[in-house]
């Protein structure tokens, strides 16, 4: 059984309930237990606590024995990608579809073919099995409800570079999200459908900048500071949105641009080279309809998979999805965001 050597201190602060301390995967084969499963996530807290006690309770040898890691998609990838020679992770769980694909790409996933995968439209999973669509995630311009009304608010994309919205919005800092990529690249491929152009995209996103009051280290820090009116709108994807407002009392409200949303594929795949059972384990169980049709009814998931039990909000969502590229968007994402951070962050 392999042994971890897991960075110093990178879990320490980010242990799922319930994890167990001072045990790790690679003591336990004498007494025949499981072997530890280490989980980078990009998915809200909530719901990553959520899944793992239900996943526990159904698995018991797995109690004390499963590490959770919430970072961005982006930093996922980059972490997978930096442990490649000694793998650290046994899931990599939440993550764009240019991200997964890069990861599969650079050998960083391991293929196979789970019971679910029949089920699931191919335009939401890897052709060779090395990484599945879990949810999709539509993404929305959120603002603040108690400083603005639904009718105040902006309706559409372009309406975020109105005068009126100077220094009124906080972004989530782009580079390590993989929302905040998608979004941006987004804007760039519908104003150069081939991405052969991107320097329209590059000044729309320049306008963006000189009306972006702050750039949010992570989600959190983007959530407190819209809560304090520190700015009153951003961009953001609806099941956060929704997570924040009904199970944090949030004042969050959201708007369905009027040209569409972005609508990504956000998955999931088994990381080569470490725990392979564990990791098919918890891949498989997140595909119960059961567990799909709960995360979808309390967490606001849009299910890669058709469920019989869609809740309420979800078939009343009228979601408007924008013509994106994805397949360009993936080829191109990477020049196109240094490009942002390197010279329009902090210069419109």
């Amino acid at each position: 059984m392999r042994r971890r050597i897991l960075l110093a201190g990178a879990l320490a602060t980010v242990l799922a309930a319930g994890t167990a301390c001072g045990t790790g995967g690679s003591d336990d084969a004498a007494d025949g237990s499981v072997e530890q499963l280490t989980i980078y996530t990009a998915r809200d807290k909530k719901v990553t606590d959520f899944v793992v006690e239900r996943f526990t309770q159904q698995y018991p040898e797995y109690q004390g024995k499963v590490e959770i890691l919430n970072i961005g998609a982006q930093e996922i990838l980059e972490r997978v990608r930096a442990e490649k020679a000694n793998p650290q992770a046994d899931v990599w769980w939440g993550g764009t579809q240019q991200g997964l694909s890069a990861g599969a790409s650079e050998d960083l996933l391991e293929s196979w073919q789970p019971t679910f995968a029949e089920k699931m439209d191919d335009q939401y999973k890897d052709a060779e099995g090395r990484w599945f669509g879990e949810i999709l995630l539509p993404e929305v311009i959120m603002y603040n409800n108690e400083a603005l009304t639904p009718e105040q608010a902006p309706k559409d994309w372009d309406d975020l570079l109105d005068a009126e919205w100077k220094d009124k919005i906080i972004i989530r800092d782009v580079a390590a999200s993989g929302t905040m990529r998608s979004i941006y690249a987004s804007m760039i491929q519908r104003l150069s459908p081939d991405g052969s152009n991107p320097q329209p995209g590059y000044d729309w996103l320049k306008r963006l900048d000189a009306n972006t009051g702050s750039y949010a280290a992570n989600p959190a820090d983007l959530y407190l500071k819209m809560s304090r009116q520190q700015g009153v709108i951003s961009a953001w994807n609806l099941q956060d949105v929704l997570l924040q407002a009904n199970q944090s009392n949030m004042p969050f409200g959201y708007v369905m641009p009027t040209s569409g949303a972005p609508v990504l594929v956000d998955g999931l795949g088994k990381v080569k080279g470490g725990n392979s059972d564990g990791a098919e384990k918890f891949i498989e169980f997140l595909f119960d309809d059961s567990l799909r049709a709960d995360l979808a009814r309390d967490y606001f998931q849009i299910p890669a998979v058709e469920i019989a039990d869609q809740p309420q909000w979800l078939a009343e969502l009228g979601l408007q999805p924008m013509d994106v590229d994805w397949d360009v968007i993936g080829e191109k994402e990477t020049e196109w965001i240094n490009h942002w951070n390197s010279q329009i962050k902090n210069q419109g």
